[in-house]
């Protein structure tokens, strides 16, 4: 572990920290799939509020 002595001989312990990588846009497919989903999601919130004034 990477440990540093400060001063007065303390000892400060630092994380490991991961590497770090470019994200790469989604495909074509997969930006299908976010608005198939979000889609569904929208119908299911709208569900569930036709329901909830219905019922009340």
């Amino acid at each position: 572990m990477p440990y540093i002595k400060e001063e007065g001989g303390r000892l400060n312990n630092f994380a490991i920290e991961p590497k770090m990588y470019k994200a790469e846009p989604p495909t074509a497919s997969q930006q299908r799939n976010y608005v198939f989903a979000a889609i569904a999601a929208l119908a299911l919130v709208g569900g569930l509020v036709v329901v909830a004034f219905s019922i009340s």
